[in-house]
C-alpha cells in the first residue's frame, strides 16, 4: 500500500520453517537499499511472529506521493514485487524441500 510518500510492504513466510530465514535475510537495511534508486529514506521493519510476517514502512519512495508524482504508476502496490525479488541465501535442504513441495502441488 501507499500513503503519501511512504510505502507499506509485507513479506509472509509461506512455510513456518522459513520464518527464521526471513528474519535473518530480509532486513530493513536491505529493503532500504532496494529502493535507493528512488531516494528511499528511513526503512522500518515490524515483526509479526504469530503470523510469520514482516512489515516494512519505507519513507520517501513515491516521488512525492501518488497525487504529486509525474510517475504514471508510482503506487506502493507495484513496488512490492521489488521486495519479493530480493535474493536471499537459503540452506540447500530448504530449497530442495520447497522444490519437492511445488512439484507435488503441480501433480
Amino acid at each position: 500500500g501507499d500513503k503519501g510518500n511512504r510505502i507499506n510492504v509485507s513479506v509472509i513466510a509461506y512455510e513456518p520453517g522459513a520464518w527464521p530465514l526471513l528474519l535473518q535475510e530480509v532486513t530493513a537495511e536491505r529493503v532500504q537499499a532496494l529502493f535507493a534508486h528512488r531516494g528511499a529514506g528511513n526503512a522500518v521493519r515490524y515483526e509479526l511472529p504469530l503470523l510469520h510476517a514482516l512489515n516494512f514502512v519505507v519513507d520517501d519512495v513515491l516521488q512525492g506521493g501518488v497525487n504529486d508524482s509525474l510517475n504514471l504508476d508510482g503506487h506502493g502496490k507495484t513496488l512490492a514485487s521489488l521486495v519479493l525479488s530480493m535474493p536471499i541465501r537459503a540452506p540447500r535442504a530448504m530449497v530442495d524441500a520447497a522444490r519437492r513441495a511445488i512439484d507435488a502441488e503441480r501433480r
